[in-house]
């Protein structure tokens, strides 16, 4: 069974080109280390909590869009054995390429497979 990264984080809303164009250098990263795919979304209905939502998790602001990502890798080991290797790869672009979102208010995490049709 597949195994599934996930994260979910606060953009400015004004940065979403931005956010495309870093995207765009760093998704690839995740397939070159053996992911089957990745995937980086901009958040378009993405509703305020009462308890808890994506907003509240990522503390967004007004002037913020929630965005969500999600990798698919083959296997557990796979995601383990290349993860280190993207994020070294991200590390190295970062002065070129920085993340257009403030990172300590992302959340993730991976998750094993149940059900896949």
């Amino acid at each position: 069974m597949t195994y599934i990264t996930v994260a979910a984080y606060a953009v400015p809303t004004a940065n979403k080109d931005v956010f495309i164009a870093h995207s765009k250098e760093v998704t690839p990263l995740f397939k070159k280390h053996g992911a089957l795919a990745a995937v980086d979304a901009w958040g378009d209905d993405v509703p305020d909590g009462k308890i808890t939502s994506f907003p509240m998790a990522v503390k967004c602001e007004p002037d913020e869009t929630v965005a969500y990502s999600h990798v698919i890798w083959p296997d557990k080991e796979t995601h383990d054995t290349n993860m280190e290797k993207v994020m070294s790869e991200m590390q190295e672009s970062i002065e070129n390429n920085p993340m257009p979102f403030d990172g300590k208010r992302m959340i993730f995490a991976s998750f094993q497979s149940l059900v896949e049709v």
